[in-house]
């Protein structure tokens, strides 16, 4: 069975194609056919003007065409597509996805801060993650950050943040905003005793950048010193030299920043980057309905 996720989030548009393996014994595994990526950056106009350009709005239809052939020649069987803060905020998002269902023939879900958290969390079926131990997920996007409380398999509480790397590029991160994440990871009475997990295409770079192989945990102190290495080039030679793409040059400074204040905050002096994310959660879903 093949089954594709479409996300559209603030800083880039995501297709996600993946077929489902059935190894037998109730053992699923997603072997992945093809991630699209399309860095329309819907945030910069939303979280500065409080709506969607014309021009982008026509970019995202033609995208979402695009993505509609992309399936078709896949033989997609089923697909889902969610849309998330830039969209929710944006004054003509319910008009867009109009546009997108009669042009594209793609229904698009605007969904909620808590809804996009509950989906991420579908992903630590994958995670082999000790009953007894607190984790504090995070997962940084453009617009919005999703943070949640695991223990036993379980997510125990779970907030969303207008704290996004595009909407901090644009200083419409208010002083407030960083109070009231604190408080709530203060209110969570479970510093020190934490593991944290990171998701997000900044954080997988950050990854990458280190000297551990998949599945290793990273230290707080590692992180912080990759995102001051990083910082210390220039947006050019972070292109360049470092060979990063151009609308992730400038996004993993504040996301780093966001992912180490969440550490910080809950006393989490490791990291699991799983390299999952909202398609991946979205696939899975489409999975587990096919089964019902």
């Amino acid at each position: 069975m093949i089954l594709a996720a479409i996300d559209i989030g603030s800083n880039a548009v995501r297709l996600l194609i993946e077929e489902a393996v059935d190894t037998g014994e109730e053992k699923i595994y997603f072997r992945k056919i093809s991630l699209t990526r399309v860095p329309l950056r819907l945030g910069e106009d939303v979280f500065g003007k409080g709506y969607i350009s014309q021009d982008k709005a026509k970019k995202l239809v033609k995208t979402l065409k695009a993505f509609r052939y992309l399936m078709e020649v896949n033989d997609v069987s089923h697909f889902r597509a969610c849309a998330t803060s830039a969209m929710r905020e944006a004054k003509n998002g319910r008009e867009i996805a109009q546009q997108i269902a009669q042009k594209a023939n793609i229904y698009l879900e605007i969904i909620s801060g808590s809804e996009e958290a509950d989906i991420i969390f579908t992903n630590f079926h994958t995670a082999n993650l000790q009953p007894d131990q607190y984790y504090i997920y995070i997962d940084v996007g453009g617009g919005s950050t999703e943070v949640s409380l695991i223990r036993n398999n379980k997510k125990i509480n779970s907030k969303s943040f207008k704290l996004g790397t595009v909407r901090m590029l644009q200083n419409k991160v208010s002083d407030d905003v960083w109070e009231k994440a604190k408080q709530w990871i203060d209110d969570l009475g479970i510093k020190g005793e934490v593991i944290a997990i990171g998701t997000g295409g900044n954080i997988n770079r950050i990854y990458k950048e280190s000297v551990h192989s998949f599945g290793e945990t990273i230290e707080y102190d590692e992180i912080k010193s990759i995102v001051n290495k990083i910082a210390q080039y220039s947006y050019e030679d972070r292109v360049k030299k470092l060979k990063l793409k151009p609308d992730r040059a400038d996004v993993i400074i504040p996301a780093g920043k966001i992912y180490l204040f969440f550490m910080k905050e809950a006393g989490a002096e490791k990291m699991i980057v799983p390299k999952v994310g909202l398609a991946d959660g979205i696939v899975y879903n489409l999975y587990q309905e096919y089964k019902k």
